[in-house]
């Protein structure tokens, strides 16, 4: 039975009798004989062919070809009309006894079609994601699924980034950055001069801190782009392996994570510019009451254009392309699923923080209670922390970081993936390299 567009889906005989019963049953045209306007109903739909050869059809039959509904009067030579579309409801069953509709063996019902519609075949899964459009909880478990398989590679990559970013930071923050601004912010009698030299230094030892941490994060959402991107068709890779291919796009990634900070502050500096203006000139709490509210303002819009810009990282390393196009490419995947993109990431980053956490804050009451004034001192922000902390708290941080890599940078890529496999089907170009035939029997579908 074929189910191609343009066939007529098998209908019914409307007196009652079954394919193949015996009794005679009139062809619904004969040749050289008008068509009366309302003619008698024939033993099948029209367009249907004879159930069987035992069906006892006059001998004058038609050739072949010329077979047409009874619509009315036809004139010799002319085109038969197409057949009726599907009946609706192809493929579903209606209730009907043995040999009947949807019967096994029966009109409707043959080698099994019509006797029960199970879907279509499941997606085929080389990796860590079937190669469709994904769920939240697909998404997730993608993530996990490629730390927990690829666990040699993936926390190899986070535990060396991470120990060797956090070695940096404790050894400036030991030898190179001091902590004499935040006492001064501490002292009540300060000065104005010295609280703004103080809030100076403070803002210079987070920025150095942060650039550090963030070079290390640059790195390892590279690597682990790479390692994703392969445990999605089902291959290993090493670390080895995974530097060099994402080496000749890291320096584009830094640049990419530098460029996006920029425009971070940039944003949040325009939107409070008013109210900084206004409190130079006029004072009072009006300007006040502008700065928090161009703030404000400014942070919804940074939060917008980040989730549309969030996919460049991947689409930079996968796609091997420039700064400029990733960020357009990313642009162009979240377009109207915005909401989708941020609730995910919003979900894997809460996740990630409180994994971290419950790590982390063990590390940093233990490294109080080793050094200074004890837990009392570091929870008034006060005492003396010295290597002893230092060193304890970097290895909870260490060990944070070793999980939050990998969640993090691997939501993002199975996001990214799962966006082009909704408008771009690239889950049949995934099946092509994985080595599996898209077709209708592999599961590989085109997205939506």
């Amino acid at each position: 039975m074929n189910d191609t567009p343009g066939w007529a889906s098998p209908g019914s005989p409307s007196d009652g009798r079954e394919p193949g019963a015996s009794g005679p049953a009139e062809p619904a045209d004969r040749p050289g004989t008008d068509r009366p306007t309302q003619p008698a109903e024939p033993a099948g739909q029209p367009g249907a062919e004879p159930a069987s050869p035992g069906a006892k059809w006059s001998k004058e039959q038609p050739p072949p070809g010329q077979w047409s509904a009874p619509t009315g009067p036809q004139t010799p030579g002319q085109t038969p009309p197409p057949p009726a579309p599907p009946h609706p409801g192809w493929g579903t069953p209606p209730h009907a006894g043995p040999g009947g509709p949807g019967a096994p063996g029966g009109y409707g019902g043959y080698g099994g079609w019509g006797s029960g519609w199970g879907g279509p075949p499941p997606a085929a899964k080389p990796g860590v994601i079937p190669l469709r459009p994904l769920g939240v909880g697909e998404i997730l478990d993608g993530a996990v699924s490629t730390m927990r398989t690829y666990w040699r590679t993936v926390l190899g990559i986070s535990l060396t980034v991470a120990i060797v970013t956090e070695i940096i930071v404790v050894l400036l923050q030991g030898f190179v950055l001091d902590d004499t601004g935040s006492e001064a912010l501490d002292d009540p009698n300060a000065t104005l001069s010295e609280l703004g030299d103080a809030l100076a230094d403070t803002t210079i030892n987070s920025g150095v801190i942060f650039l550090i941490s963030l070079l290390g994060t640059v790195v390892a959402t590279a690597l682990l782009t790479t390692v994703t991107s392969r445990a999605v068709l089902g291959k290993p890779v090493t670390a080895g392996e995974a530097w060099r291919d994402a080496r000749p796009q890291v320096a584009k990634l830094f640049g990419l994570i530098l460029l996006l900070l920029l425009i971070v502050a940039g944003i949040l500096t325009a939107g409070m510019l008013p109210g900084f203006a206004v409190s130079a000139t006029a004072g009072g709490e009006s300007g006040v009451a502008l700065t928090v509210l161009g703030f404000m303002a400014a942070a919804v819009v940074t939060v917008w254009l980040m989730v549309r810009l969030s996919l460049a990282s991947p689409a930079l390393m996968l796609e091997k392309q420039g700064i400029k196009k990733a960020m357009s490419r990313s642009a162009k995947l979240v377009r109207g699923s915005w909401w989708r993109v941020f609730g995910i990431q919003l979900l894997a980053t809460i996740i990630a923080n409180v994994v971290a956490s419950i790590i982390v804050i063990p590390f940093t009451f233990l490294a109080a209670a080793l050094s200074g004034d004890g837990v009392s001192g570091f929870l008034e922000g006060g005492g003396d922390f010295g290597w002893t902390f230092l060193v304890v708290s970097g290895i909870g941080a260490v060990i944070g970081s070793m999980i939050t890599f990998p969640i993090t940078a691997g939501v993002t890529v199975l996001l990214y993936i799962d966006q082009r496999i909704r408008r771009e089907a690239l889950d049949l170009e995934l099946a092509r390299a994985a080595g599996i035939q898209a077709g209708p029997g592999s599961g590989a579908t085109a997205g939506s």
